[in-house]
């Protein structure tokens, strides 16, 4: 299933960005998430949030349409380089 998650996300990222190369994506598992960690070149996350995050929230929409065996969902975190 990861890998299926990762070929979506970064089939719908990666004609966004000027830096495809630098396009990644962790996981983590929690009790109730897959997590999925998108972490792009710092010049391009402005590329994925987009204007007032209209961009990243039709990623999300598209990755949590995606069905999931079990209890868990799916969650995906754009890490933007700031804490």
């Amino acid at each position: 299933m990861t890998t299926n998650f990762d070929k979506l996300i970064k089939t719908i990222v990666k004609p966004l960005v000027e830096y495809p190369d630098d396009v990644t994506i962790q996981h983590n598992e929690t009790d109730r998430f897959y997590e999925y960690h998108l972490q792009t070149n710092p010049k391009d996350v402005g590329r994925i949030i987009g204007k007032k995050g209209h961009i990243a929230q039709t990623i999300r929409t598209i990755v949590y349409s995606v069905r999931v065996n079990g209890n868990k969902r799916v969650r995906l975190i754009i890490e933007d380089g700031q804490k």
